[in-house]
C-alpha cells in the first residue's frame, strides 16, 4: 500500500523553512549524485513548494483547491491572472479542469484568453483584455449564477448531440430563452470548438434569431453574455444587418421602439417585447442595410407595420 502522505502544516514560515532545508541538501545530490538519486531528491522539494502554495490561503477560508482559486479571483476582481498563479494557490495540476467547473458548473464570470481571441470581433470586449494570452483569465464578476447548475445539465446533454455547432448553440438557447447564458456555457455547448463565436453570430445576422449581447442591443449586460430574447426569427427581409450597423442604429434611437418609445427598461418576466431593426424601404425592394433606412422597433410594432404593408 502506498504511504499517505502526512496532513499539510498551515504555517506558511514553517514550510518554507523545510523548504531551504531540503535545497541545502540537495548540493550534495548535485554534486555526486547520479540522475535518478538527483530527481528522487527533487520530488520532495516539489511536494513542500505545492504545500507553501496551498498554505498562503488560510484553510478557514478555502480548503479544497477548487475552493482557494475562486478565493484568489475574488481577491482581484477585473485583474488578469496567469495560470501559473493558480498553479501555486490550487497546489494541483488540474487546476484548469476546476476552473472549468467553476465558470461552467457555479456560475462565475471567468473568462480565459482563449475566448477573448475567440470573441476579437466582439468590440463588448475592452481593449485592456484583448492582450490576454491563452493561460490567462479574469473574474470579470464577483456575483455567483445561481443558475449556472441548471444550465450546465442542459448544455451537457445538447453537447453530445450529432448535430452542427450552430444547431447546438440554437438549441441551447432556445432552452433558455430571456435567461442570460455566458461565452463559456456556449464553448462549451459547442464541444470547445473556436467557431463558437462565429456561429453566434450567423445565428443572429444571417438567420434573425433576436441574440443580443453588450453591444449589440443590451448595453446593461455583462461582457461576454448573450440573451435569446424570444423564440422567434426576425422576418427574412430584416435580416443580414450588420453587427456594426445594428449598434449604431441602436445607439442613435437610445435604445428604444421609435413607435411606441418602450424599452427594456420597462421589460418584466411577463411581457414578451424585444428591440428589432426595422427596414424603412423594404430589404425585398432594394432598401439597404444603412443607419438612413432603419430604424428601432419592439417586436409588436414591427409586426403592426408589416401587417399594414401587407393590406
Amino acid at each position: 500500500m502506498a504511504e499517505r502522505r502526512k496532513i499539510v502544516p498551515c504555517d506558511p514560515e514553517a514550510i518554507r523553512q523545510k523548504v531551504a532545508e531540503l535545497i541545502t541538501n540537495f548540493e550534495h545530490e548535485l554534486r555526486s549524485g547520479e540522475l535518478r538519486s538527483k530527481v528522487l531528491a527533487l520530488v520532495p522539494i516539489f511536494h513542500q513548494l505545492r504545500d507553501l502554495g496551498k498554505s498562503l490561503i488560510p484553510t478557514e477560508c478555502a480548503s479544497a483547491a477548487r475552493d482557494r482559486i475562486l478565493y484568489y479571483f475574488r481577491q482581484y476582481p477585473g485583474t488578469i491572472i496567469h495560470g501559473d498563479e493558480l498553479l501555486v494557490v490550487s497546489g494541483i495540476q488540474e487546476y484548469a479542469r476546476r476552473l472549468r467547473e467553476l465558470r461552467v458548473q457555479f456560475g462565475w464570470a471567468i473568462m480565459s484568453g482563449v475566448t477573448i481571441k475567440e470573441m476579437s470581433e466582439d468590440d463588448q470586449i475592452p481593449d485592456e483584455l484583448k492582450c490576454m494570452k491563452p493561460n490567462e483569465y479574469v473574474l470579470l464578476n464577483t456575483e455567483q449564477d445561481r443558475e449556472a447548475a441548471h444550465r450546465y445539465n442542459i448544455a451537457n446533454t445538447i453537447r453530445k448531440k450529432n448535430k452542427s455547432v450552430r444547431d447546438k448553440i440554437l438549441e441551447f438557447l432556445r432552452e433558455n430563452v430571456g435567461r442570460p447564458v455566458t461565452n463559456e456555457e456556449l464553448r462549451y455547448v459547442a464541444g470547445d470548438k473556436s467557431e463558437w463565436a462565429r456561429r453566434v453570430r450567423e445565428l443572429r445576422t444571417e438567420e434573425g434569431w433576436p441574440i443580443v449581447t453588450k453591444s449589440t442591443g443590451r448595453p446593461e449586460l455583462g461582457i461576454g453574455v448573450y440573451i435569446l430574447e424570444a423564440d422567434r426569427q426576425t422576418p427574412k427581409h430584416d435580416r443580414r444587418i450588420p453587427d456594426a450597423i445594428r449598434r449604431d442604429v441602436l445607439r442613435r434611437d437610445e435604445y428604444k421602439c421609435q413607435k411606441c418609445n418602450w424599452s427594456h427598461k420597462e421589460w418584466n418576466p411577463s411581457d414578451p417585447r424585444h428591440l428589432e431593426l426595422h427596414h424603412i424601404r423594404p430589404h425585398a425592394e432594394g432598401g439597404p442595410n444603412v443607419q438612413e433606412n432603419l430604424q428601432t422597433l419592439c417586436n409588436k410594432c414591427h409586426d403592426e407595420v408589416h401587417r399594414r404593408e401587407k393590406q
